[in-house]
């Protein structure tokens, strides 16, 4: 050493172990953040697609019923076959768009971010 006696005293060190500590909690804290962060994002994520079937869901529901009701022809009249098939083929054609659309503008949105 440059021959000075180096003397820390008790207060010095003290506070350096202070300042040491006082890094390491700012630290993991920071990294407590980041993980919360993922996790809110996750569950973010979560909720869409939960709610993205639930539309889709509640859109086959209603078609379902839409299709139900039409059946019923007042004075027991019966349907032809190609009016039962146009309406299920109206159905999944409306299912499938709305699906489909949803997709499209999910990867729309990721793309622009």
């Amino acid at each position: 050493m440059s021959g000075k006696n180096l003397h820390v005293t008790p207060l010095e060190s003290r506070k350096q172990l202070l300042i040491a500590e006082s890094e390491l909690n700012r630290e993991q804290l920071i990294e407590e953040w980041q993980a919360m962060g993922l996790g809110v994002r996750a569950l973010g994520a979560r909720v869409k697609s939960v709610s993205s079937l639930a539309s889709a869901a509640a859109l086959l529901a209603a078609g379902v019923s839409v299709f139900r009701r039409g059946r019923a022809l007042p004075n027991g009249a019966k349907s032809s076959w190609l009016q039962t098939a146009l309406k299920g083929a109206q159905v999944a054609g409306s299912i499938w768009l709305a699906i489909h659309g949803r997709g499209r503008d999910r990867k729309g949105k990721h793309e622009t971010q």
